[in-house]
């Protein structure tokens, strides 16, 4: 993989990450537009540095979130960031035992199949169309809530449905705060990222490095700043309730892209 590669899937993986345009669809779309048919066999490390610096922008962007959480937690009360931890790891468990249990099944679909990714992707902006158009709400997360949406993260494996998308609109859509949605959808990716990370290192047998460090530099870097951005972005953007605009991106690249694997 050469440098200018590194930079483009750093850019991609940065701002699809949070951004609710699938990060998965749109890295399986750059693979074959591409034609780097040998990156999905060859850069299982590169794969993993990406999602490391993706998952330290998030770090990085609700330090203070996850600080009072730490704090609150170990007062061992069980206060509201208790019970917000809570309900992070029981929206954990539906993706976790898809990642676990269908692993083989997952991994198939990601072989730059574009016809799938476009359907998931007008998926996505037909999420994210109703949620900008549901009325405002106040309410919080609770067990309930957090198990659905947890549901819509392990159905958001599949390459071309944002995750990001997925759960924010469907916390919305159960009438949850555009900003707790937000807030939530984010930080209860983080355990699932560095889970993610340390099975899929146990799991190799050895992680190939380049002839030069400089890619994986690169994809890091650009992914984590542009995790940043696109993080901060995003918040601005549910509280604004302007995600029909990226409904409509969905749309047009979904469409595209199946057009483009009907040719």
């Amino acid at each position: 993989m050469n440098e200018l590669i590194a930079l483009l899937l750093g850019i991609i993986q940065g701002l699809t990450e949070f951004l609710p345009v699938s990060s998965s669809g749109h890295l399986e779309l750059a693979k074959a537009l591409t034609s780097a048919e040998n990156i999905s066999e060859k850069s299982l490390l590169f794969t993993i540095v990406l999602h490391a610096a993706t998952a330290l922008s998030t770090l990085v962007v609700f330090r203070k979130d996850i600080g009072d959480i730490l704090k609150d937690l170990l007062s061992f009360k069980p206060n509201q960031s208790f019970y917000f931890s809570l309900y992070i790891v029981i929206s954990m468990i539906p993706a976790a035992l898809v990642g676990l249990f269908l692993e083989d099944l997952i991994n198939s679909l990601f072989n730059q199949n574009i016809l799938l990714v476009g359907a998931m992707l007008i998926l996505t902006g037909g999420l994210l169309f109703l949620a900008d158009r549901a009325k405002a709400s106040a309410k919080s997360i609770t067990a309930s809530s957090a198990t659905i949406i947890g549901l819509l993260q392990a159905v958001a494996i599949l390459p071309g449905i944002s995750r990001s998308g997925a759960t924010i609109a469907t916390a919305v859509l159960l009438g949850i705060d555009k900003e707790k949605a937000a807030r939530f959808s984010f930080l209860m990716v983080i355990p699932l990222i560095f889970g993610s990370m340390a099975k899929s290192i146990l799991d190799a047998d050895n992680l190939i490095i380049n002839d030069s460090l400089s890619p994986l530099l690169i994809g890091f870097v650009t992914a984590f700043i542009t995790g940043i951005i696109a993080c901060k972005w995003m918040i601005a953007i549910v509280k604004k309730a302007q995600l029909s605009y990226f409904s409509y991106y969905c749309f047009i690249v979904g469409l595209t892209a199946i057009v483009i694997s009907l040719l």
